[in-house]
């Protein structure tokens, strides 16, 4: 999205770099941009950046049972409701062994799901991969990979607009790890298994270890992406989780206005399928994810510059429902567990409009409205999460900004009188966030 906005050649390898990023490719889209190291890379290169940032919410109790409910409470450790941390902290090296082949490796430092591992904190490897492009139409990669899912699931961090994603991207698609030899037992109120939180292997950050074949191909303005995958369900922290593979596969098609890099001008249109059988308690279930989304960016760091976003997408099978507080006396097990909800008859689906505009050169207006709705399936059990959120951006250079968020969030329990859970939903705080983006 580089219209007339000139940035040095270096400028942009240190950007892409630190999104493991190829900046000077003719088109650029999430598989290209990720997969592969810029044609002109040298054999080793290191970058990274960090995320500061800042959290307040007013900490509301719920009414009966006068406990801070975990949705006031900021993740991952659910101890404030107001604090202050390094929510991400990466380290990358990449670079390009021959001209066929490239490799992406990064270490995740911040405090996060992905590093909140048992109820602790454990620092791990979040991407590593050799790509390798001797096949025409047919790149390879394989290792620790982004699969193919939701734009907003494979976006670079810088160009996110919110500190907090959607509802709908933090549950359906940041799926949490859980030790399949454990032996969890269905509770046959909820049909769901109670998982004690501190048990938890960290979330996928979106990403699976596997192989992928992918390309992209320009007809003049038009250009056509695949990316297809299959893998094993599990991250460096948990391990295989199952003993079938995963499948996920995305096509997309664009049109490019121009530019060049993570921030060209265009409109883009993608559908995508994820499917997994997870294991728990010696029993395989179905997990299936599919969506379609529509974007357009045009004039990135100019005054008037504009996006917009649609995403759409549905879940069935595992299910997951984080817990309602934490442990506490003379609270059931089911509102300080996890409930996860396996069989293939549940269901959850979302969908997320965005939009945003550059006043200035700098300064950039965004708004986002996100709707979730989990387990419409089971009367007792389904709650809508709505959210607005309304967003201000200053960008220092396209490597470095500040955004601060104002998010209206509500909880629905539509279909029973549910006294702990309307509790709970009378509760829900909104929340202020803040951070900033700094490579190095």
């Amino acid at each position: 999205m580089y219209h007339g906005h000139r940035l040095s050649r270096n400028t942009l390898i240190v950007a892409a770099a630190m999104l493991g990023l190829s900046p000077l490719a003719h088109a650029a889209n999430w598989f290209e941009l990720q997969g592969i190291s810029p044609a002109k890379a040298p054999l080793f290169g290191v970058s990274g950046f960090i995320e500061p940032s800042l959290y307040a919410q007013s900490g509301q109790e719920d009414s009966l049972n006068n406990q801070i409910p975990h949705i006031n409470l900021i993740s991952p450790g659910f101890s404030q409701s107001t604090t202050a941390n390094i929510l991400r902290a990466r380290i990358m090296f990449r670079g390009n062994l021959n001209k066929h082949i490239s490799y992406f490796f990064g270490g995740e430092f911040g405090d996060n799901g992905f590093t909140h591992v048992r109820g602790g904190y454990q620092p791990g490897l979040i991407d590593g991969h050799f790509t390798f492009s001797y096949i025409p139409g047919a790149r390879i990669e394989a290792g620790l990979i982004r699969a193919p899912s939701a734009e907003g699931a494979m976006q670079g961090f810088m160009s996110y607009n919110f500190v907090l994603s959607s509802t709908m991207i933090g549950q359906l698609m940041q799926q949490p790890m859980y030790n399949s030899s454990n032996p969890y037992k269905i509770n046959p109120n909820l049909n769901a298994y109670l998982i004690n939180g501190q048990q938890t292997l960290g979330v996928n950050a979106f990403r699976y270890p596997g192989i992928m074949a992918f390309d992209w191909f320009r007809n003049g303005h038009w250009e056509f992406t695949y990316g297809a995958m299959i893998g094993m369900f599990g991250t460096v922290a948990a391990g295989n989780q199952s003993s079938s593979p995963l499948y996920a596969a995305r096509l997309q098609e664009a049109y490019i206005f121009g530019g060049k890099g993570p921030f060209r001008s265009d409109v883009q249109a993608g559908v995508w399928y994820q499917h997994a059988s997870p294991e728990l308690n010696d029993t395989s279930y179905s997990m299936n994810r599919y969506g379609v989304d529509v974007q357009y960016l045009q004039g990135y760091m100019h005054q008037w510059g504009r996006q917009f976003r649609f995403q759409y997408m549905r879940g069935t099978g595992w299910i997951s429902a984080a817990s309602a507080f934490s442990s506490a006396p003379g609270l059931a097990a089911p509102l300080t567990n996890t409930q996860l909800y396996p069989g293939s008859q549940n269901t959850a689906n979302g969908y997320m409009l965005e939009g945003g505009l550059f006043l200035t050169k700098h300064i950039e207006a965004n708004l986002r409205y996100d709707y979730y709705d989990r387990l419409p399936n089971d009367p007792a059990q389904q709650r809508i999460f709505k959210t607005w959120a309304i967003g201000l951006q200053y960008h220092f250079t396209p490597l470095t900004k500040i955004m601060a968020g104002y998010y209206f969030r509500t909880l629905d329990v539509p279909h029973q009188p549910n006294p702990v859970a309307n509790s709970i939903s009378d509760a829900v705080d909104n929340e202020f966030a803040m951070q900033a983006m700094i490579a190095f």
